[in-house]
């Protein structure tokens, strides 16, 4: 079969090309322009890529059409004159991949990535060989996919729309068996409406789940638990504690009317990853694992293994002594566009590192960060950072005046209530040339927490580049 993908050089899409390369389909795809890493992966993989042309989809038994592909598109407008074969990234998955499944979907405003790769790397540490679908890279570079070869099939439940012809959620097209529902706060600001129509995605998922599957919830958050009020089915195993108290280590969960301590296997001294959220995102993976049919100490030595992911809490640079001083320096690179994601990130660093300074740099990139709805979040959630810096909106055109985020008045704001005043800059280069001077004549090393969900201005490279240099 002739696959191919329009809209190809997205993350997502590379990894679908890729998987049917794997089952022995011809792939081809297409996109206006073609950046590294994933014009490097494609070709390494053997997809032959090409720019947008109404003639590449003559031959294609199948075209799959990326989440970013709107109407106008030359290869769009010949497909649908054509009434070729089409679907789109998540309908491809559903059919060709997931179909006689046992679906443990990872779902929620936070953690889903981080989850979806633990739960796959504990069910693949003990044998179990399940697929993968996942929007990111583990920190040791092995990429987001894999077909497998046994019964499982973990995937990254996104709850964006699916194509230009489907603006249902993605995952409601991945077949759960086994759902976890890691949060929900409102977001995506430029699909859904409001928060009762976000939150509505979710309930429909949950009307998928079979009657021999079960729910994994987080009862921290009360969004979740609200939402499994009037959940009919009787497998649902709750993680977290609906009083808020903090998970300071893994302590005993009841389930089943029985105790089970996690105590005995898990402790934060032993936890690979930082941040409260980290250990409740494995508390969700260590319950699917169970009901997978894995043991404790199965479950244990894959979360203790686990390498983590690119992006999320990923340490870029770590060193003893920074400026020619016995002052420790590391720079953390985190995916944190969200406010809760931004609070919960730099309270995670600063319980991993209680007596040095944080440095927190911040893009306001993704569609809902653009938007003022989260002001007064954003003004909170920088407690914890006693140096800030933000940058202004990635692209101001978005989103009318009416509703983009005043940059300099939240920054003003967080300045009058700090000891060291919080910096706008109009672009990260500028935020970047702000933050060198003042890094170096403070004379301190401490943290550095870069936060976007997206390139910020490809300041990554030179501020390594920085850093390793003093």
């Amino acid at each position: 079969m002739h696959v191919h993908l329009i809209g190809v050089g997205g993350i997502a899409m590379g990894n679908l090309a890729a998987m049917f390369k794997a089952r022995g389909d011809r792939v081809t795809g297409s996109d206006r322009n073609l950046y590294p890493p994933m014009s490097e992966r494609l070709l390494e993989w053997g997809i032959e890529t090409l720019p947008f042309k109404a003639e590449n989809v003559h031959s294609a038994d199948l075209i799959i059409v990326g989440n970013v592909i709107s109407r106008g598109n030359p290869e769009v407008e010949e497909m649908l004159n054509l009434n070729l074969n089409y679907m789109s990234m998540s309908g491809a998955l559903s059919e060709f991949f997931l179909k006689g499944k046992n679906v443990i979907v990872a779902a929620g405003t936070h953690g889903k990535t981080t989850t979806t790769f633990l739960v796959d790397h504990i069910l693949s540490q003990s044998g179990k060989k399940p697929g993968l679908f996942a929007g990111g890279v583990r920190a040791d570079g092995m990429d987001g996919f894999r077909i497998g070869e046994s019964e499982y099939f973990v995937i990254e439940g996104d709850e964006y729309d699916t194509a230009f012809f489907d603006k249902h959620s993605k995952f409601m097209h991945y077949r759960p068996k086994y759902l976890i529902l890691t949060s929900i706060e409102f977001d995506h600001a430029d699909i859904f409406a409001d928060f009762d129509e976000y939150r509505t995605a979710f309930k429909r998922l949950l009307r998928l789940i079979p009657s021999e599957g079960g729910v994994v919830a987080n009862a921290s958050c009360p969004n979740v638990v609200n939402l499994l009020k009037d959940y009919s089915l009787s497998e649902v195993l709750f993680y977290g504690s609906c009083n808020k108290k903090k998970l300071k280590n893994f302590s005993e969960y009841e389930m089943d009317g029985a105790k089970v301590s996690f105590k005995k296997y898990f402790s934060v001294d032993s936890f690979p990853m930082i941040g409260e959220y980290n250990a409740a995102n494995s508390l969700a993976a260590l319950l699917v694992s169970l009901k997978a049919g894995l043991n404790m100490e199965q479950i244990q030595k894959g979360i203790k293994s686990f390498p983590g992911v690119l992006r999320r809490q990923q340490f870029r640079v770590n060193r003893e002594t920074c400026v020619g001083r016995d002052v420790p320096v590391a720079v953390i690179e985190d995916f944190a566009h969200h406010p809760t994601a931004v609070k919960s990130t730099l309270e995670g660093v600063k319980k991993r590192f209680p007596d040095r300074k944080i440095w927190a740099l911040f893009e306001p990139r993704s569609a809902t960060s653009h938007r003022n709805i989260f002001h007064n979040e954003y003004s909170d959630a920088f407690r914890k950072a006693d140096y800030i810096f933000i940058s202004e909106v990635f692209n101001p055109s978005k989103v009318s005046s009416r509703e983009k985020l005043n940059v300099r008045k939240l920054v003003g704001e967080i300045s009058a209530r700090k000891k060291y005043p919080a910096v706008y800059a109009r672009n990260p280069q500028d935020l970047l040339t702000v933050f060198k001077k003042q890094f170096v004549q403070s004379k301190k090393g401490d943290v550095i927490v870069v936060m976007s969900n997206g390139s910020f201005g490809g300041i990554y490279r030179e501020l390594d580049g920085f850093i390793n240099s003093l």
